[in-house]
């Protein structure tokens, strides 16, 4: 499903970009959108925290093909 990809990427991104501000104290997010507090940082932060919500789901569901013998 398209939504899941989506949402896995941007919960990579996001996990991305925290390990950089725990490492090295760089927020690309804020670097590339200007600053924390910019709508559009605000917009992408969102959308993160969304996507890791939506991909708790993935935890859950039974992604198992049946196939069938023909």
């Amino acid at each position: 499903m398209i939504v899941d990809k989506i949402a896995l990427i941007l919960a990579i991104v996001g996990g991305l970009n925290w390990g950089s501000i725990g490492l090295f104290g760089f927020d690309f997010v804020a670097a590339l959108c200007g600053g924390p507090a910019s709508v559009i940082s605000r917009i992408v932060y969102g959308l993160v925290g969304l996507a890791a919500i939506w991909c708790i789901s993935l935890l859950f569901r039974d992604n198992r093909v049946e196939r069938h013998a023909s």
